[in-house]
């Protein structure tokens, strides 16, 4: 590479060209700061007096870190630039100029395609990609009771005075955090990026300006704030000088001011391909470029690594100047997370150094000492052949750092004390810090790797009831002393986790025929399997004794004793775990990507169906007193944290789950849906008598005896505060679905007895579901008489969506399964093992059981009728709101005006929209599908600033609902329905009859 200066011409930056400083003036400074004077690029800076306070002083005060002189923020290309990843729109350094957002949106010039190649090193070309500078002209507010309609308000008057006498109770007097807090929502912070850490082991998340600043290390439970010592800082030497020393950071916090922060952001740009992340920055005036690569072992079908409290920095430094360089990196971390706790005292670290296997990692390990929930972090380095580690044990982060600043002016290096620190006094902090450095050659490139780790492996919920051992433990021990194996572990494994990263993800990134915005979003939405509160814990003994007492399931304590138990939030504000109406959406993902975490889920979920809880208590919305929790009736959750998950379910009392009509139908769907993606007879065998049971639990709401359960008249099911009465497009498209399903398994299991009984329901049903709801163009919502009963529904092709999912809802369906596979259980032959996502193998066959009546799942729903329906949705629900842009309206009017009859038909849920594009996309709309997709896409990650906290719902204007919500996950039902149908496509078609011999 020939040399550049900075007077050579442009540095191109990701989409933005910047160009050259002009040789003017310098901008003007900010108010109350006095002009700084231009220096050398080969000095920077006058470090003499800097030197000075290093040396001595007197007693002086040490003055705050001078700044470098700041070239005139750079000239962003025009936003009709196309071949560039971002026409960044920017807020700037110095006030500069915002550009127009890019036609098609933030990313609309990245995605144009082109030749255009961004700075930095192995910066992917698919992902969410935004200049450092940037900031989002949207801001939005949460949902609150002020923008409840006066109609709406007055009718839930009574649900609003119980709701505040429970919550008065709840904080005030238990001093618990409520499953829902509707006073204390969260405001919308525009500042995340990919979290870092596995499932299960806690989070913490840098945000896209390279902040530290959402932290979920106790179970279920957020703390949101920005850590001002957690940093990263690079020092640049040129022959044995320091010329250059910045904190790569564009803040400007009041705390350790002795640093040199407010790195321009126009000189940087972030991008986030989850579970990686990439901060490029091109060093003002010194020919340098960084590029950090974020890494998270997130891995396919790999649950140890998955498993795991780590996050790597690999460090890319490229050297374009004609000299060697110097080039150390500086990571600092508070011992803490920036809560009170932090200033409990008895807080201390201490250096480590673990080599093995030819591998040398050198750190610091933070101790934090609590009651409850102890941890200890850890910030480290690799030593290799011509990289130096060095440390700095501890350091008053509220101080002004000078000890720190001016270690690192003297040779880049820290100073290294051996021991550990003392304890904190009550009222201090204590942070610490690691550097790497190396020499990268004129023209060259280097690679300086760190990490940070975490150890919380025993934790307790908030009822302290139990001990849980984290499930990452059973490789790492649970004595609170991994930290050094996990950064070992991490530094020295990362290279083979990229490379299983990149090969999930090529297919998929290399296919021309998606969309750039579907690549990013597909990939991206997954954050939250993380950083869903998410927790992955050993089965206790106590538990499996109690489970194990338990008839039928007999595959429970194998699966929950081979992988654990896996739970995760409905929302990070909505804290109840495993909710299953949601889940049942975004269960797409599990199944797909780590399937055994998902039959753990259901093995949980089945044993919850199978118990009782008969304590009384009083539902929010009516005010009536029902028991807990009924037998054979799906649970709404399986409890929250601030409680005893799976010990005491359904946290949720708004409204008495056990009538809800939605939840039983989703756990057969989802049963059936397993099978027919893992092929596990095993779990059919088992799940086979939980669905009859909760089916026939579920037969009660069929009041008229017409095949096709009736809704009561309340919101009873997943849209929890809209009305359904009488038969619905939703609940009654999904017990029609369910009913097939179920009709599947018993053929599958050859329950003759069962199958002619649900049979004959799936036929009278069908029957009554066209009559009384479809009006020739779509499913009205409700046979009920309100003035919104012929709304149209967004989702009220949810159970064909499942159904295709499943392989039926096409014209006559069979099960394909092997013939070498056909087990003798019980003295029925079953399939052992079926071909994965609807495929065909060697060896495969149409299996019908003799001894069972023949099963064709002709089409539930007219395919005409589908279509029209599709087709009306999208007129009406997505190009017919906010233009097309937005996504598609829960509810929409047939006058072409949104449903306001409720506080949430009005809404766009996120999750929704995904298996309405999935259900597009199986029915061949496939544009359509990704047009009605993309909406949701541009709204939530490039207008309104939310990325990695995809809402539950938006409205038009103004408001939000519940950020970083789990039905988004639905995004990849999107993705099997397009590998099924590039399967069908592909799949050897017979070959045509000879011309004269006739049809068949």
């Amino acid at each position: 590479m020939a040399p550049r200066t900075q007077a050579s011409g442009p540095a191109r930056l990701g989409s933005a060209t910047f160009g050259a400083p002009p040789p003017s003036e310098p901008p003007p400074p900010p108010p109350g700061r006095p002009a700084r004077q231009a220096a050398p690029r080969s000095v920077g800076r006058s470090w003499a007096g800097r030197r000075g306070l290093r040396e001595g002083g007197g007693g002086r005060s040490p003055s705050p870190a001078p700044s470098l002189p700041r070239p005139p923020p750079p000239a962003c290309l025009p936003a009709c630039q196309r071949g560039r990843a971002d026409a960044m729109s920017t807020a700037g350094c110095a006030g500069a100029l915002r550009p127009p957002v890019p036609e098609g949106g933030l990313m609309g010039g990245y995605e144009g395609g082109g030749g255009g190649a961004a700075a930095g090193l192995g910066v992917p070309r698919w992902g969410w990609r935004l200049c450092l500078a940037h900031r989002f002209a949207e801001q939005r507010k949460p949902y609150s009771a002020s923008d409840v309609s006066p109609a709406n308000a007055l009718h839930h008057l009574g649900l609003a005075l119980r709701y505040f006498r429970w919550w008065y109770q709840k904080t005030r007097v238990e001093k618990k955090h409520p499953f829902i807090d509707l006073f204390n929502s969260q405001p919308l912070r525009q500042i995340y990026g990919c979290p870092l850490g596995g499932f299960g082991g806690g989070t913490i998340t840098r945000g896209w300006r390279g902040d530290f600043c959402r932290w979920q290390l106790n179970p279920g439970l957020y703390h949101y704030k920005t850590v001002v010592a957690d940093q990263f800082i690079v020092c640049l030497r040129r022959k044995g000088q320091t010329v250059y020393q910045q904190v790569l950071s564009v803040e400007k916090p009041s705390t350790l001011q002795g640093w040199n922060w407010g790195f321009c952001g126009h000189y940087a740009f972030y991008h986030a391909l989850y579970p990686r992340a990439w901060t490029v920055y091109e060093l003002p005036g010194q020919d340098m470029v960084l590029t950090c690569r974020q890494v998270t072992p997130i891995i396919p079908h790999n649950y140890q690594d998955t498993s795991l409290p780590v996050g790597v920095f690999v460090w890319e430094v490229e050297n374009r100047s004609g000299e060697d360089v110097e080039v150390s990196i500086t990571f600092t971390f508070r011992n803490g997370m920036g809560t009170k706790e932090d200033r409990g005292g008895g807080h201390w670290n201490e250096p480590f150094r673990l080599e093995k296997d030819g591998s040398c990692v050198r750190g610091v390990m933070l101790h934090h000492c609590l009651p409850v929930n102890p941890y200890t972090l850890a910030i480290s380095a690799r030593e290799k052949a011509g990289t130096t580690v060095t440390h700095l044990t501890t350091f008053n982060p509220a101080s002004t750092g000078q000890e720190v600043w001016r270690d690192l002016l003297e040779d880049g290096k820290l100073a290294s004390p051996a021991g550990r620190s003392g304890a904190t006094e009550k009222g201090e902090a204590c942070a610490a810090a690691v550097c790497a450095g190396c020499t990268v050659p004129a023209h060259g490139h280097r690679t300086l790797e760190l990490g940070l780790a975490w150890d919380m492996p025993r934790i307790h919920f908030g009822s302290k009831e139990k001990e849980h051992r984290r499930w990452y433990t059973r490789f790492f021990g649970s004595e609170g002393d991994a930290c050094p194996a996990l950064c070992h572990y991490m530094l020295t494994r990362y290279k083979q986790w990229e490379e299983a990263i990149e090969a999930w993800q090529r297919p998929i990134l290399e296919d021309s025929d998606l969309p750039p915005w579907y690549k990013s979003a597909l990939f991206n939405e997954l954050y939250f399997l993380a950083d869903g509160g998410t927790l992955w814990v050993e089965l206790r003994p106590d538990d499996a004794a109690s489970l194990g007492a338990q008839p039928g399931l007999s595959q429970l304590l194998p699966v929950l004793q081979e992988y654990g138990r896996f739970a995760y939030l409905e929302g990070q504000e909505y804290r109840m775990y495993n909710t299953y109406d949601v889940h049942f959406y975004a269960s797409f993902a599990l199944a797909m990507l780590w399937p055994k975490l998902e039959l753990s889920l259901q093995y949980d979920m089945a044993a919850a169906v199978l118990s009782e809880d008969t304590r009384p208590r009083m539902y929010l919305m009516n005010g009536q007193m029902a028991q807990v929790k009924l037998r054979d009736v799906v649970p709404h959750d399986v409890g929250e944290p601030d409680d005893e998950p799976w010990q005491r379910i359904n946290a949720y009392l708004i409204h008495d789950t056990a009538r809800w009509k939605d939840l039983n139908l989703k756990f057969v769907l989802q049963v059936y849906r397993d099978y027919y993606l893992m092929g596990d007879a095993a779990y059919l065998r088992d799940m086979w008598p939980v669905c009859q049971a909760v089916m026939d639990s579920e037969l009660k709401f069929d009041k008229d005896g017409d095949g096709l359960i009736e809704n009561s008249g309340f919101a009873d099911q997943t849209y929890d505060a809209w009305v359904v009465t009488g038969a619905s497009a939703y609940c009654g498209g999904l017990w029609l679905a369910a009913v097939c399903v179920l009709c599947k398994m018993a053929e599958l299991l050859r329950e003759g007895e069962v199958l002619r009984k649900y049979a004959a329901i799936l036929g009278k049903g069908r029957e009554a579901f066209e009559r009384l709801l479809w009006n020739g163009k779509y499913y009205n919502y409700d046979s009920g008489r309100s003035p919104s009963s012929n709304s149209v529904m967004s989702d009220q092709l949810a159970g064909q969506w499942f159904l295709r999912a499943c392989g039926l809802g096409e014209g006559e369906s069979e099960v394909r399964v092997s013939r070498g596979q056909l087990r003798e259980a019980g003295g029925r032959a079953v399939p052992c093992r079926a071909v994965p996502w609807g495929g065909s193998g060697p060896g495969c066959a149409l299996v019908r059981p003799s001894t069972a009546p023949a099963f064709r799942s002709s089409q539930v729903f007219p395919q005409s009728h589908v279509q029209s329906a599709l087709r009306t949705i999208f007129e009406l629900n997505v190009l017919g709101f906010s233009e097309g842009s937005m996504g598609a309206v829960n509810g929409m009017r047939p006058s072409g005006v949104p449903d306001t009859s409720s506080v949430q038909s009005d809404e766009v849920w996120v999750g929704v929209v995904y298996a309405l594009a999935a259900t597009m996309i199986q029915e061949g709309l496939v544009q359509e599908g990704f047009r009605t997709a993309e909406g949701c896409y541009r709204t939530v990650w490039e207008r309104l600033g939310m990325a990695f906290q995809t809402p539950e719902a938006y409205c038009q204007r103004k408001v939000f609902r519940s950020l970083a919500y789990m039905r988004p996950l639905s995004i990849w039902s999107m993705q099997l329905a397009l590998e099924r149908r590039r399967r069908a496509s592909t799949a050897p078609r017979p070959p045509a009859p000879a011309p004269g011999s006739g049809g068949p």
